[in-house]
């Protein structure tokens, strides 16, 4: 199966709130299945974007569902949540690259041409605060699903750490999207 038709598989089986019919058909109309994930880090390639959402889904679903998780840390959210936030975390991203070029000096040191992404962000309003602001225009989040996707970047982010903090101790789904968030950049998507 392809990236487009995982996610639309994993999509449709869990999130069935109001409006995800909507945020679904959105997505459709847009370059969230043929954007990059990032413009030369993880994924920085066609479709990166929807097998990034696709890898942050199986880690937080896989994290979700170990026995420490649950017995210890008490955390329990239903399967839609988990699709929602995972899933959605990164629509900011959506309209955002364009194919570009940049020089690269090859092994014999001769410039060429190589292709890349530039990043053009037509609405420059923050990174999860932008998700969760196009994701409630078509469906309404929870607030722990809200903050979850708001701070999924954790302490890598600009944010003051202070509000990372209190976000994640008030929410505890946070820093497990974070988490997975960050397995998924950092273990499944590193070339390295």
């Amino acid at each position: 199966m392809d990236c487009k038709n995982e996610f639309i598989a994993i999509y449709n089986e869990h999130i069935k709130r109001e409006g995800a019919d909507k945020m679904l058909e959105y997505l459709l109309k847009s370059d969230f299945f043929t954007a990059p994930a990032s413009t030369r880090f993880h994924l920085s390639c066609e479709g990166g974007l929807c097998t990034h959402s696709i890898n942050v889904y199986k880690c937080l679903s896989d994290y979700m569902k170990r026995p420490r998780v649950k017995e210890v840390y008490g955390l329990d959210y239903s399967e839609e949540s988990i699709a929602i936030v995972s899933l959605l975390h990164d629509v900011c991203k959506v309209n955002c690259y364009t194919q570009s070029f940049r020089n690269v000096k090859d092994d014999h040191g001769v410039w060429q041409k190589v292709p890349c992404y530039e990043f053009a962000d037509k609405m420059p309003y923050g990174h999860g605060e932008k998700s969760v602001y196009i994701i409630n225009g078509y469906m309404r989040l929870t607030r722990e699903e809200a903050f979850a996707i708001r701070y999924h970047m954790g302490f890598s982010g600009t944010d003051d750490v202070r509000n990372v903090g209190a976000a994640y101790e008030m929410f505890p789904l946070a820093p497990a999207l974070s988490f997975a968030d960050m397995e998924a950049t950092y273990y499944l998507e590193n070339d390295k």
